[in-house]
């Protein structure tokens, strides 16, 4: 695949869409166990654009990512990946969008302990049958700070430099998008700079487009847009927030 590298599109035209809702409800359970966990949510995650979305506990953020990276099914509306509607697509194909196209990083780091940061970097392509370009591969463990440690297996690393590699694993197939749920939540401040350095420098340098889900004003600042839901709707967005400006938003809203 050829290399990608950023660029901010004129301000007079709009930024093309990585991934996206309509309309998407999700609700749980039944009767009196119901819960409305979306309600009728319609967003757009800008392509080469970092995203945050915050609110208070239980105002549905993560079901918001879940459903639109395709990990969970939506009970009305429509959730996308690029120009692909999730709702269209049977479990194989499914799994290709989500293999192909998209890249995870969790709170819980997810490598395996008996392989070393290469190949756990590696792992989701050699498991797709695919080899990574070696000339990307390079570009992102260079940037993600590795390259003198992709002999090292996970109990030889810190909870930091784990993180990073998994920043890596979601970035080398260079996916459509890479979602990100509480990244810095399992790391020290420092460390959890240094992650959100590097998700921020792959938008920046690479052109990847992220959408982040956080409850820290700080990690939030690190993005270009700032979205905000409450009760399972989006009540507000900041463009080119600062923390201090998401923390004011947070407090107007009791999160």
């Amino acid at each position: 695949m050829p290399i990608r590298t950023a660029a901010s599109p004129p301000a007079h035209r709009p930024v093309a869409s990585a991934a996206g809702a309509t309309g998407l409800t999700k609700v749980y359970g039944e009767g009196e166990t119901r819960v409305v966990a979306l309600d009728s949510v319609s967003v757009e995650f800008g392509r080469g654009r970092f995203t945050a979305i915050m609110g208070p506990s239980g105002s549905g953020k993560s079901t918001l990512m879940h459903c639109v990276a395709g990990l969970d099914s939506v009970s009305a509306g429509s959730a996308r990946i690029g120009d692909t509607e999730l709702s269209t697509l049977n479990d194989r194909q499914l799994t290709r969008v989500r293999r192909d196209s998209v890249g995870f990083v969790f709170q819980a780091f997810n490598l395996l302990p008996t392989l070393t940061a290469l190949e756990n970097i590696t792992l989701p392509m050699a498991v797709a049958g695919r080899r990574p370009d070696r000339q990307w591969l390079d570009l992102v463990v260079a940037k993600v700070g590795l390259s003198g440690r992709l002999g090292h297996r996970p109990a030889q690393l810190s909870g930091g430099q784990q993180q990073r590699v998994a920043v890596a694993r979601a970035l080398v197939s260079q996916p459509e998008i890479v979602f990100a749920d509480e990244p810095t939540g399992n790391l020290d401040s420092r460390a959890g700079a240094e992650v959100l350095g590097f998700l921020r420098d792959s938008v920046r340098d690479l052109g990847q487009s992220v959408v982040m889900v956080t409850h820290d004003p700080v990690a939030a600042s690190y993005a270009d847009r700032v979205v905000f839901l409450a009760d399972g709707r989006i009540t507000d967005e900041l463009l080119n927030p600062t923390a201090e400006r998401v923390l004011d938003q947070m407090v107007h809203f009791g999160a």
